[in-house]
């Protein structure tokens, strides 16, 4: 992995700042897959669901509660294609737009290299598995000293950023024969 530019150093990325890179990914996602929608049959009929829930007689159409069955369409859609996107992202960039938008990157937690194919493959999977439980899993991001979700410790993954480092302020000492002071305390 390379340096850091100069006056800035790797840290762990916390769990608010990958939760706004999670909201760009998925805003993103959905500018992605809202146009394909029209190509999956019936995707329109969930929509109009609510319109048909009453009959004209009054009572209540319990089919149109009933989703449509997901088709290989609505599986690539909603299941593989961002899937896809995102592992391929991590693979390329190691990172998605929404992490590097905050400048961040997903690298192997011991090399800090970027990651292996199987490695996202399994980090991605880890999603599921975090979200299970209440999503406990990602919230782990905010308890853990790595800033590691269980996908991340799944996947022996760490997402890091670039932090400039905080120079101390010196004042130069005023010359008390020329008369020069900083302005605080002049007694």
């Amino acid at each position: 992995m390379t340096r850091p530019d100069n006056g800035s150093a790797w840290v762990y990325a916390g769990f608010w700042i990958r939760v706004w890179a999670s909201v760009i990914d998925s805003v993103l996602l959905l500018f992605l897959i809202f146009p394909l929608l029209s190509l999956i049959p019936g995707a329109a009929r969930d929509s109009a669901a609510a319109s048909r829930l009453f009959s004209p007689s009054g009572r209540i159409n319990f089919d149109a509660l009933t989703p449509a069955p997901p088709g290989p369409l609505h599986i690539l859609l909603y299941w593989i294609l961002p899937a896809a996107v995102v592992m391929i992202f991590w693979l390329t960039r190691a990172a998605t737009p929404g992490k590097m938008a905050i400048g961040a990157r997903v690298v192997d937690a011991q090399s800090g290299e970027r990651l292996r194919p199987g490695q996202s493959l399994l980090r991605y999977l880890g999603y599921y598995v975090s979200t299970l439980p209440l999503g406990l899993g990602l919230i782990w991001v905010g308890i853990d000293s790595r800033k590691q979700g269980w996908h991340d410790k799944l996947a022996n993954t760490v997402v890091i950023r670039r932090r400039r480092t905080v120079e101390p302020v010196h004042f130069e000492a005023a010359d008390e024969s020329s008369g020069a002071h900083t302005g605080w305390n002049n007694e």
